[in-house]
C-alpha cells in the first residue's frame, strides 16, 4: 500500500515552506477566497468557474485567462496512489471558508482517504495568534505531529456548513456555533461571519467600524498606513491586503485626508455613536457565498441576521 501523502494548503507561502523542510508528498495549493463573492455548492463544475471568475473581475479587477485554482484539482481525480489527505489551514475566517469548501470537495468527490487537520492559531506563550507561515521550523512540527484526523461527524458538518453558506439563510449557520468538533476555531469564525453584515444601527459591519475605530484612536497618515494596522488587527478574518484596501475605499465617505494625517470626517463620528444607519450610502454589495450582504442586516439585541429592503438606485 502507497505512504505517499497529499498536502491541500492554505496558499502558496505554506507550500513553498513545507517544501522547504522537506516534508514529503505532493501539493495542491488553494489559491482561493471563498470568504468573499458568490459561491455554488458544487465546485470542481464550470458554473463554480465562472461565478469566481465573474466576481473577481467585478470587484477586485482580477482577470485569469486561466483559472489556475480549478486546473489544480485534477490532483484529485486519482487519489490511489495517496495513503492520507493533511490539509493545512488556519485559525480565521479567510481559511476556515476555504477549509470547509476543500472537505466538501472531497466528500463531492467520493475520496474516502483518512483526513487530518493542521491548523493554527493560539500558540503557548505567545500573545497573537499565528499563521501556519509565521511558525518557526520546530512550531511547524510541533503542529504536524499533533494534526488531528477528521472524523465522519466533522467532514458531514463542513460539508453541511458549506451547503448552507452557499444558500440564501445565513441564520441557519447559527446552530453550529455551539457545536462541537475537531474545528477549535470553527465557532468564532461563524460568529465572525454573521457580523459581516450591516450592524442595524449604523450599517456598519464589524470589521468596517474596527477601521473607523482605529482611524480615531491612533495617529493614522494615509490609507496605506491603516492598512497596516488593520492586516495586524482583524481578529478572527484574516483578511488579504486587497480585500482590506477594497473596505477601506468604501469607507472613503467617512474619511478625511489632511497634511499628514487620516482622520474621521462628522459622518465618521456619527456613525461610531449610532446616530444614523449609513449601510445604502456604502453601497458594499458584495455576496457571501449565496446572499448579498446588503440583503439582511445584523440584529445585536437579536443577535440574528434580519432581512432588509435595499433600493440600489
Amino acid at each position: 500500500m502507497s505512504s505517499k501523502i497529499l498536502h491541500i494548503t492554505n496558499g502558496s507561502s505554506l507550500t513553498n515552506y513545507l517544501k522547504e523542510l522537506n516534508f514529503s508528498g505532493d501539493f495542491l495549493t488553494w489559491h482561493e477566497m471563498l470568504c468573499e463573492g458568490s459561491t455554488v455548492e458544487q465546485i470542481d463544475t464550470v458554473e463554480f468557474v465562472e461565478t469566481r471568475r465573474a466576481f473577481l473581475i467585478k470587484f477586485y479587477n482580477i482577470d485569469l485567462d486561466e483559472y489556475e485554482f480549478h486546473e489544480g484539482l485534477k490532483i484529485l481525480n486519482d487519489v490511489n496512489k495517496y495513503s492520507k489527505i493533511i490539509l493545512w489551514f488556519e485559525y480565521d475566517l479567510f481559511c476556515h471558508i476555504n477549509l470547509i469548501a476543500a472537505i466538501s470537495l472531497l466528500q463531492q468527490k467520493k475520496i474516502k482517504l483518512p483526513l487530518f487537520l493542521v491548523c493554527s492559531g493560539r500558540i503557548k506563550g505567545e500573545t497573537d495568534f499565528k499563521g501556519l507561515s509565521e511558525l518557526n521550523e520546530n512550531q511547524l512540527l510541533d503542529h504536524y505531529e499533533s494534526k488531528v484526523e477528521l472524523g465522519e461527524s466533522d467532514i458531514d458538518l463542513a460539508s453541511s456548513i458549506w451547503k448552507t453558506y452557499c444558500g440564501k439563510d445565513h441564520n441557519l449557520l447559527k446552530p453550529y456555533i455551539t457545536k462541537s468538533s475537531s474545528f477549535k476555531y470553527l465557532n468564532s469564525c461563524l460568529k465572525a461571519h454573521l457580523k459581516r453584515f450591516p450592524n442595524s444601527k449604523n450599517g456598519l459591519d464589524r470589521l468596517e467600524k474596527h477601521i473607523l475605530e482605529i482611524t480615531r484612536d491612533n495617529h493614522v497618515k494615509s490609507k496605506h498606513h491603516l492598512l497596516g494596522y488593520v492586516l495586524n488587527y482583524q481578529g478572527y478574518y484574516g483578511y488579504g491586503d486587497i480585500q482590506i484596501m477594497r473596505m477601506i475605499d468604501n469607507l472613503s465617505i467617512f474619511l478625511e485626508e489632511k497634511k499628514d494625517q487620516l482622520v474621521l470626517n462628522r459622518k465618521g463620528h456619527e456613525a461610531l455613536l449610532n446616530q444614523h444607519n449609513f449601510s445604502s450610502e456604502i453601497k458594499n454589495d458584495i455576496k457571501f457565498g449565496g446572499v448579498k450582504r446588503l440583503e439582511y442586516q445584523f440584529n445585536t439585541k437579536e443577535n440574528k441576521l434580519i432581512k432588509t429592503v435595499y433600493n440600489a438606485n
